[in-house]
């Protein structure tokens, strides 16, 4: 395997030992009598050196769901008694793609983002093998893919956008990758997440 685990500790460790102003959250949209823990896993494909580069682990939700219907997501949701983030992450990716507890590699929880929707949550970062046998049930996840990580931790790749929502302008970033939107909350925190590490500089 490549150095990757490596470079994202060092990187991710780095990064969460400076100030970075400006995060995006959307906290002043959310109702904090009603917003719920919820836990995220970004996990990072850790592809030979020469046979590809790394990429993200999303899912596609369902239609048919109350929270976030069609969405491109990280695996994840809201934390059950007694868990913190990373168990409740990875038990998470278990449940929705069949992907192995024990299969990741953890670096850390990365900032938390509040939604306006009711989700105060933490994202977990690690890293997988490649071409791991993930299988998707079929109640959670529509369908999955790996995007590069290249792709989503560009800045400069994102379009950012504006809508008036709960009485004020709300500011969101989206991108299209082979036919699938990646935007709102999942491109927030890939973007936050961009930020701290800031990849794309140090692959150059």
């Amino acid at each position: 395997m490549s150095d990757l685990f490596d470079r994202l500790v060092r990187l991710f460790e780095a990064g969460h030992a400076r100030d970075i102003p400006d995060l995006m959250t959307d906290a002043r949209f959310a109702d904090a009598e009603r917003t719920a823990d919820a836990a995220v896993l970004i996990a990072v494909t850790d592809r030979p050196d020469g046979e590809g580069e790394p990429g993200v682990i999303l899912t596609q939700r369902p239609t048919t769901m109350r929270d976030h219907p069609g969405q491109v997501a990280f695996p994840g949701g809201k934390l059950e008694p007694g868990e913190d983030a990373v168990t409740a992450a990875l038990r998470e990716a278990e449940e929705e793609l069949a992907l192995d507890r024990d299969q990741v590699r953890l670096i850390g929880t990365t900032d938390r983002y509040q939604t306006g929707t009711g989700f105060d949550i933490t994202p977990v970062l690690g890293v997988i093998a490649p071409d791991l046998p993930l299988r998707a049930d079929p109640r959670e996840v529509e369908s999955w893919f790996e995007a590069p990580l290249s792709l989503v931790m560009n800045a400069d790749n994102w379009t950012r956008n504006e809508v008036f929502w709960k009485g004020a302008m709300r500011q969101y970033l989206e991108l299209d990758y082979r036919g699938y939107r990646i935007w709102g909350v999942t491109a927030a925190i890939c973007y936050n997440l961009s930020r701290r590490l800031e990849w794309m500089e140090a692959t150059q």
